[in-house]
C-alpha cells in the first residue's frame, strides 16, 4: 500500500510537469489559453503512454510468448508462484536477446506479462530462476508495472520536445527566443522527471526483492542470481548492452553496471564460487556499508539501488518473511 501511494504521488508530480510544459507551448506557440485545452492534451499524452507502453516493450525486447509445452520448466515455475501470490496467471515470454535478465510489464494485473531473456535461461539454476521470477511477479502483484510503464515514457517525451524546440523551432518561428526558452524548460523538466522516475524505480526494486522472499524464495538464491546476472552482463560487449538502454528500468538489475557490481560483490564471495551462500549473506548483514560521493551520485542517477546496499537489505529478510525497506 505504501509503495502504491508513493507511486501515485510520483505520477501526480510528473503529470504536473507535462501539464506545465503543455501550457507553456500552448501560450507561446499555439496562442491558446484555455485551461480545458491544456488538461485534455495532457490527459491524451498519458493515455497514449498507457495504451502503447506494452507494445513498445514487446517490440524493443523482441518478446515471443510461449505455451506450456514449449518450456514446461519455466511455465511451471511461473504457474506455482502465481498461485502462491494469488494473482492471475500472466503471459510468459522469452525475449530474444542475450543480456541475462528478466522483466514484467502490462497495463493491469490481468494483463500481466512476465518475460525472461535467452541469456538468463542459460545462466541460473532452478532455485535462482524461481527467486528472480518471484521478484517479477511481485511487480505485477503490487501493480507497480503500470506506474513504471507510465513514468518511464514521460522523460522521453520531455527529451523529444526539448530537442525539437532547441534545434528546429528557431528555423520555423521568427520568435526564436521563445522556442529556445521552451526547449530549455523542456530539457530542465526532462532532467527533473528522469530523477523522479529513477527514484521510483529504485523503490520498487526493494519491494520486489522483499516480495520474492515472501513467496518462499530464500534470500541467498536471489542474492546469487543478482551476482550471476551482474557477471553475465559484464561479459557482454557495449554494443549488446546498448540494445536495451532505454528500457533497463524494467530489468531486475542494471546490465550497464555489471562490471562494477561484480567487483563490489566479489568482496563478499570469500570462497570465489561465483555465488553467495548463507554465511556470506550473514557476514554482509553484520557489516556496515559506506558509499563514497561517487557511488552516491551514481545511485542517484541509476534505475536500481546500489547492489551492496540492495543485497544487505536482502540479508535482513528471512525465508517466508520480509521487512519494510
Amino acid at each position: 500500500m505504501w509503495l502504491q501511494l508513493r507511486m501515485w504521488l510520483l505520477v501526480t508530480i510528473l503529470f504536473g510537469f507535462i501539464y506545465a510544459l503543455v501550457v507553456v507551448i500552448g501560450r507561446n506557440v499555439l496562442q491558446v489559453g484555455d485551461f480545458t485545452f491544456y488538461l485534455a492534451i495532457s490527459l491524451v499524452m498519458m493515455l497514449i503512454q498507457y495504451m502503447l507502453g506494452p507494445k513498445l516493450v514487446e517490440w524493443s525486447m523482441r518478446v515471443k510468448y510461449i505455451k506450456r509445452e514449449e518450456n514446461p520448466r519455466l511455465y511451471q515455475m511461473v504457474e506455482s508462484l502465481s498461485v502462491r501470490a494469488n494473482i492471475p496467471m500472466p503471459k510468459i515470454g522469452i525475449a530474444q536477446i542475450e543480456i541475462p535478465n528478466a522483466f514484467a510489464f502490462g497495463r493491469t494485473i490481468r494483463d500481466g506479462r512476465v518475460c525472461v531473456t535467452n541469456g538468463i535461461l542459460k545462466l541460473l539454476n532452478d532455485e535462482e530462476l524461481k527467486a528472480v521470477l518471484g521478484h517479477e511477479l511481485t511487480h505485477l502483484k503490487s501493480r507497480d508495472v503500470l506506474f513504471i510503464t507510465l513514468l518511464s515514457v514521460i522523460p522521453m517525451v520531455m527529451y523529444r520536445i526539448a530537442w525539437q524546440f532547441l534545434f528546429f523551432g528557431r528555423r520555423r518561428d521568427e520568435r526564436g527566443s521563445n522556442t529556445a526558452l521552451i526547449g530549455l524548460a523542456a530539457f530542465l523538466f526532462y532532467f527533473l522527471t528522469n530523477l523522479l522516475v529513477l527514484y521510483g524505480s529504485r523503490i520498487r526494486e526493494y519491494f520486489a526483492d522483499q516480495g520474492s522472499v515472501k513467496l518462499g524464495n530464500h534470500p541467498k538464491a536471489l542474492a546469487s542470481s543478482l551476482y550471476k546476472l551482474a557477471y553475465g552482463s559484464a561479459r557482454l560487449n557495449q554494443e549488446s548492452l546498448k540494445q536495451t538502454e532505454g528500457l533497463k528500468a524494467f530489468f531486475i538489475n542494471d546490465p550497464s553496471r555489471g562490471r562494477k557490481e561484480v567487483l563490489e560483490l566479489s568482496q563478499i564471495d570469500f570462497d570465489k564460487s561465483g555465488s553467495i551462500d548463507a554465511s556470506e549473506l550473514e557476514f554482509l548483514r553484520k557489516s556496515k556499508i559506506h558509499l563514497n560521493f561517487g557511488d552516491r551520485m551514481m545511485e542517484l542517477l541509476s534505475t536500481h539501488p546500489n547492489m551492496l546496499k540492495r543485497i544487505k537489505k536482502l540479508s535482513e529478510y528471512s525465508e517466508n518473511r520480509g521487512i519494510n525497506p
